[in-house]
């Protein structure tokens, strides 16, 4: 009978110690997201071409051949941080919850919004000018970026509709075209700072250089997009 117990103690110490599946999981989306991070780091540094597998798996504390299991190749680990870069974009967009204010409100948090995620995510500017540099050929075959992005032209839309009804905003505007405008004026400065400083003879990456841009951008967008008024003097 002793020696009964002795060996089912044993087996409950040995299952004690056995990883569980949901520890398992974890480790594995931790060790995943890891790898993303310092992958990230990496490429918005040195590029596709730049970054080295070895130096990413070291920067993330594991084996590089973990990089090959879970994401196959460079590439694929390359896409990965691409997905989740725009998911990262597309989640902070959702949480300004536009629909609760004012059609006129709502879009003017989008364009600060949209200016101020540039200016604080350094990575996502740089990635993105990289990619560009590849003919967008990771972005081309990921169909999970493009099921992120229709959402938030769907919310310009529905914003700009509801800034007709309140007489707000002109009728006809294309949604699509006006998010390109909102995001280039901001990503053309951050993709640029450096180099527009030295042509143009200012330290654009000042604090204040940076507000001024803000809010010529914002005030930009708003005349753009309200509905004109003729003075009575001129109909």
């Amino acid at each position: 009978m002793e020696k009964f117990d002795f060996f089912n103690r044993k087996f409950d110490e040995i299952c004690a110690m056995a990883p569980t599946r949901k520890n398992r999981i974890e480790t594995t989306e931790s060790t995943r997201m890891q790898l993303l991070s310092a992958a990230q780091t990496a490429f918005s540094e040195a590029g596709l071409k730049g970054a080295r597998i070895d130096a990413i798996a070291q920067r993330a504390g594991v084996n590089k051949q973990l990089v090959y299991h879970y994401f196959g190749s460079k590439d694929g680990l390359y896409s990965a941080v691409l997905e989740k870069v725009y998911t990262e974009i597309r989640e902070s967009e959702t949480k300004l919850r536009l629909e609760a204010f004012p059609a006129e409100e709502a879009m003017r948090r989008l364009i600060v919004f949209s200016y101020d995620y540039l200016a604080d995510n350094p990575d996502f500017v740089r990635l993105l000018a990289d990619e560009n540099a590849h003919g967008g050929r990771h972005l081309n075959a990921s169909d999970t970026v493009i099921d992120l992005n229709t959402p938030i032209i769907e919310l310009i839309a529905e914003t700009l509709d509801r800034g007709v009804q309140e007489g707000i905003f002109r009728i006809g505007l294309d949604p699509l075209h006006l998010y390109l405008s909102i995001a280039g004026m901001s990503f053309f400065y951050f993709a640029n700072i450096h180099t527009i400083s030295r042509i143009f003879g200012r330290n654009f990456d000042a604090p204040e250089a940076r507000e001024e841009r803000r809010a010529h951008i914002v005030d930009f967008v708003m005349n753009a997009i309200r509905l004109r008024t003729i003075p009575a003097n001129l109909s």
